[in-house]
C-alpha cells in the first residue's frame, strides 16, 4: 500500500464525515442564527437560551438522520476498507 492509497482513503474518511456531520451543524447554525436573532430583538441575554435549543435541535436531526449516516458508513467500509482487507 503506498502513500498515495492511504491519503486516498483518509481523504474519503474525512469527506465521510463531513457530510454525515453536515446536517447536524446546519441545523445547529440556523438555531444559533434564530436564537441570536431573538436575543437580540428582546434584549435577552441568557446564556441557557442559546445552548438547550441547540442541543434539542441537534439530537432531533440526529435521531431523524441516523439512517442517512449509517448508509454512509455501511458504503464507505464496503468501498474503502473491505477492498483494502481483502488485499492483505
Amino acid at each position: 500500500m503506498s502513500e498515495d492509497d492511504i491519503v486516498s482513503i483518509l481523504r474519503e474518511f474525512l469527506w465521510a464525515g463531513l457530510w454525515m456531520g453536515a446536517p447536524m451543524i446546519g441545523a445547529a447554525l440556523v438555531v444559533g442564527i434564530v436564537v441570536g436573532l431573538f436575543q437580540a430583538l428582546t434584549s435577552i441575554q441568557e446564556l441557557t437560551l442559546t445552548f438547550a435549543p441547540k442541543l434539542i435541535i441537534m439530537v432531533l436531526v440526529f435521531w431523524i438522520c441516523a439512517g442517512y449516516m449509517a448508509r454512509i458508513l455501511v458504503g464507505l467500509f464496503n468501498k474503502t476498507v473491505l477492498p483494502v482487507i481483502g488485499s492483505s
